[in-house]
């Protein structure tokens, strides 16, 4: 995983040396993707408001003890998943890890769906719906992206958050491992069962407007 890079390292130093427009840069360029993740483990935005706001002033008194090891993105998202866990156990709603089930478990699907390696499912045997026979406006619409949105939102905590990173924000498979401190299979696992999760709400939806 790479480290800070030199526009990381500059803007740490602007922070430490007091720069409020920094600080307003960095507000500006975060904080929207940090309501987004956080509200994965609260029930409302306003709360997910409230967890930002502790972060950034985490992320200024934490400021010296930043060292580049990770990007500064990654590393303020880590202090807001500390936020929002320690948030979320008090709304009880955080789910434990072991809810991802066994890793060889299609995420939600028919398992014949799946050619199998041994005891692992590997590909389609059979795949989804082809949404390509749909049109594009039905894919579009925005109650199609309510079915995604509703769909992300009823996954546990840790699918819900590496999904909404990988496939929302866009970070890369690396940046999630070290954001949420997961080994390469355990990221590999809730993307698949997120997925699949995901997948199966959309076919279900498309199908009705055939």
């Amino acid at each position: 995983m790479p480290g800070a890079s030199s526009h990381d390292l500059a803007l740490v130093a602007a922070l430490r040396a007091g720069d409020e427009m920094a600080f307003a840069d960095l507000v500006r360029m975060y904080d929207p993707m940090l309501r987004r993740v956080a509200r994965n483990y609260v029930s409302t935005d306003a709360v997910a408001g409230e967890v930002v706001q502790d972060t950034w002033l985490a992320v200024l008194e934490g400021l010296d003890r930043f060292e580049g090891r990770s990007s500064l993105r990654t590393w303020i998202v880590r202090i807001l998943m500390n936020q929002a866990r320690t948030r979320g156990v008090r709304e009880k709603r955080t789910v434990p890890f072991s809810s991802i089930g066994p890793a060889d478990d299609p995420g939600g699907f028919d398992p014949d769906r799946f050619e199998r390696n041994g005891t692992h499912a590997r590909a389609w045997a059979q795949p989804p719906n082809d949404w390509a026979t749909l049109p594009a406006e039905r894919l579009e619409a925005s109650e199609t992206r309510d079915v995604v949105r509703q769909a992300i939102d009823a996954l546990p905590d840790q699918q819900r958050t590496v999904i909404s990173l990988r496939d929302v924000e866009g970070w890369t498979s690396a940046e999630v491992r070290e954001a949420l401190d997961l080994s390469e299979v355990n990221q590999r696992v809730l993307l698949h069962r997120a997925r699949g999760a995901v997948r199966q709400a959309l076919d279900s939806y498309l199908e009705s407007a055939r």
